[in-house]
């Protein structure tokens, strides 16, 4: 069953060329902005960003906010700065300006986002903290959504899940609660970082949701060998299996997409899908856009296009002076 009455765009994503799971979805009782959120990995190949990852995240970074001006809900599914934006200078992970950047996007916004004290971390607890006392303290009304349901007009609602692991059960990276929005029989699900899913608890919750539409974050195969094993990774893989043999669309992205292979890796579940007549793609796939991977061919990047000799220059600036001075692209 396609979607006819919820529309979802997706913003911002690894097929985009960035870190992000940013999408806005639409019905016709209220305009929703998740995770409204865009990085870029400080350092891949042992190379800073490339002009062409600044220029996209520049890109993207505007067409977040002109989306979030339409919204009047805007959701945070936890605290990584993929997934929220920070209100300070940084111009080589988030793109962001002192208060502005952030202020632009949760101004005058109902915002549901993942309780600050309850199933999390500390860092993120601490952003979270931060988070209240500057962007989100722009919002309307800056409310914890775990576990809880809204409704907007006469047929939509919004379910948040409890905290799920990010990941692994008893991650070390914390919880973040994933979201439905329906729309008579239509439902879209949102499960960011979830990473397969790797914890057996996040592929039931999601079943029972039966989601038309499910937009979830893949295995992290780029971790392989360093956060995660090979063994994790396969059960991952299974687990998304048995999610694209039951939901009729699924849009795999974020970890996954890092991994120059991703493609090859998932194959078979592809094939698995294609033969159900479901469909397994990405954002920019489901958006119509052509894929632009761009993190996990940094190294390629630098070769083909080189950068300018004021790039270089900046590049050479102490670590600390990175962030705080805009890159010549």
């Amino acid at each position: 069953m396609l979607l006819n009455k919820i529309k979802v765009t997706p913003l911002a994503a690894e097929s985009f060329g960035v870190r992000s799971m940013c999408t806005f979805v639409e019905t016709p009782d209220v305009k929703v902005l998740l995770d409204a959120g865009i990085s870029l990995a400080p350092y891949r190949s042992n190379l800073l960003p490339h002009p062409i990852e600044f220029q996209t995240i520049a890109k993207l970074r505007q067409r977040i906010a002109e989306f979030a001006d339409k919204a009047e809900v805007v959701t945070v599914s936890h605290y990584h700065f993929d997934h929220h934006t920070p209100s300070y200078n940084d111009w080589l992970v988030n793109w962001t300006q002192l208060n502005e950047t952030a202020q632009h996007i949760y101004k005058g916004k109902i915002v549901l986002a993942k309780d600050p004290i309850i199933n999390i971390n500390s860092s993120q607890r601490e952003r979270a903290l931060i988070f209240q006392k500057t962007g989100g303290k722009h919002a309307k009304t800056l409310e914890s959504a775990d576990g809880k349901a809204y409704s907007f007009g006469k047929e939509t609602f919004l379910r948040f899940s409890g905290a799920v692991p990010h990941g692994l059960d008893g991650s070390a990276l914390g919880w973040v609660t994933l979201v439905t929005v329906s729309y008579g029989d239509e439902r879209f699900m949102f499960a960011p970082d979830v990473q397969g899913p790797l914890s057996a608890r996040t592929v039931d919750l999601i079943k029972s949701e039966k989601p038309n539409v499910l937009l979830i974050g893949g295995p992290p195969f780029y971790l392989e060998g360093y956060k995660i094993t090979a063994t994790q990774l396969q059960q991952g893989l299974e687990n998304l299996k048995q999610l694209t043999d039951s939901i009729p669309t699924v849009i795999l992205e974020h970890h996954a997409l890092r991994d120059a292979q991703w493609q090859k890796k998932v194959k078979t579940i592809y094939d698995a899908a294609k033969s159900r007549g479901h469909l397994l793609l990405t954002a920019a796939e489901y958006a119509g856009v052509k894929n632009t991977f761009l993190e996990s061919n940094r190294k390629d990047l630098y070769t083909n296009f080189p950068p300018s000799v004021e790039f270089q220059k900046w590049m050479k600036l102490p670590a600390k002076e990175l962030s705080r001075v805009k890159p010549p692209i």
